[in-house]
């Protein structure tokens, strides 16, 4: 089996729209979040849904692997609604957000289910997606409500 595995680096914010869609219904638990204050980098181990592989055809098998999203040059990281003493604690992804601030620094927004939300205040966006050992398959795909009711 020829498996393509994802390796991503972003650098603008566009770049940040594409990890995004990457990452995008990954799943992960509060304790597979780091915040590495000395070296100022930010990871969050995520187990991500592979919708480039959906996407080749309709007859694909949905498969999910691990992905680590790192964050370098962090200068701060704060969370709403995340209770960091569960770190058994599942947590959806549903987007990431970034504007470029005043003081010319970054404010990125990593935005899960359930409003809860961690902000990383960083010099620039220097970021990175890899994914980790092997794909497996999974029965559920993701699917989005477009109204709700």
């Amino acid at each position: 089996m020829n498996i393509k595995f994802l390796k991503l680096s972003a650098k603008t914010q566009d770049d940040l729209k594409v990890m995004s869609a990457h990452l995008q219904d990954s799943i992960t638990q509060s304790g597979n979040i780091v915040h590495l204050i000395r070296n100022r980098i930010f990871l969050i181990q995520f187990n991500r849904f592979m919708w480039e592989d959906v996407e080749k055809g309709v007859f694909r098998k949905n498969k999910r692997i691990l992905s680590v999203l790192k964050f370098e040059n962090v200068l701060s990281v704060y969370s709403k609604k995340l209770d960091q003493n569960k770190p058994d604690h599942f947590l959806d992804f549903l987007a990431i957000e970034s504007k470029l601030l005043s003081d010319k620094s970054y404010e990125i927004i990593l935005h899960f289910a359930g409003d809860k939300q961690i902000k990383i205040n960083s010099e620039v966006i220097d970021c990175f997606l890899d994914d980790q050992g092997e794909p497996w398959e999974t029965k559920n795909k993701p699917k989005h409500d477009i109204f709700d009711e």
